[in-house]
């Protein structure tokens, strides 16, 4: 077998097991508001906000103060 048809199956396998390692996540804030994300927020920052991105590509940073619960989507 040469280079070119083992690489394309291997990418598309490796693609395949980025895809399914995300973990969708609701992010409910005190007034209601909901954000879906297609990962885990990342951390509270230094200066108390979280920061993600939702599922339309929209980078959101919320003050931490703010958010009621952080879970994964059922």
């Amino acid at each position: 077998m040469n280079i070119k048809t083992l690489g394309l199956p291997l990418a598309v396998v490796a693609f395949l097991a980025l895809a399914g390692c995300s973990t969708p996540t609701v992010v409910t804030l005190q007034n209601g508001t909901q954000y879906l994300t297609k990962d885990m927020p990342k951390t509270k920052t230094k200066d108390g906000f979280f920061e993600f991105e939702d599922i339309s590509g929209a980078k959101v940073k919320v003050k931490a103060d703010e958010v009621t619960t952080i879970r994964q989507e059922d």
